[in-house]
């Protein structure tokens, strides 16, 4: 922590280690974080589980705390604590707009995460139509197998999403 001393409203300074900045995040309470960040938080901060502060803004949808971390230098691709990468969390979700900032960001699309899979297996296992083509559309690779050999269309497939799988195949 740098030596800037956060004070509340009535005065009384702000204990830092003391602070939930992941729950600011999912909030999406940008201000907040802001005042924090220039107290000498590091956007790459990480919870118990290994979430970074931008995968907890991104999950929950929250544009501000996202595109604040991503300005303050977060890393788009810092992996959780089992491997998982903030794009490969969007592909689950269906969050395309999310998405798009962490690839704009400079989020590799093809990073491989648990069980060999990248944010294209995940959109094509949970049907996600829109975040595939976006995915396919900044350089996916379609042909990438996982752990198990199965592409993302074998994943669409396998998950009765077979209108994906005809569109990945």
């Amino acid at each position: 922590m740098s030596d800037n001393v956060l004070r509340t409203s009535d005065g009384e300074p702000i204990d830092l280690d003391a602070v939930d900045y992941h729950e600011i995040a999912r909030s999406g309470d940008a201000d907040v974080l802001e005042a924090f960040l220039q107290a000498g938080i590091d956007p790459d901060r990480r919870d118990e589980t290994g979430h970074t502060l931008l995968m907890i803004a991104a999950y929950a949808d929250q544009e501000p705390t996202t595109t604040l971390l991503l300005k303050r230098g977060a890393d788009p691709d810092g992996p959780d604590g089992q491997g998982n990468t903030p794009l490969m969390a969007m592909a689950f979700k269906g969050y395309v707009e999310r998405a798009r900032q962490l690839l704009d960001a400079g989020a590799q699309p093809n990073r491989k995460g648990p069980g060999g899979a990248t944010a294209l297996h995940y959109a094509a296992r949970f049907g996600q139509l829109d975040m595939a083509a976006l995915l396919v559309a900044r350089g996916a690779d379609t042909e990438a197998t996982d752990d198990e050999g199965r592409t993302p269309a074998d994943l669409a497939r396998e998950n009765g999403h077979s209108f994906l799988a005809g569109r990945l195949s």
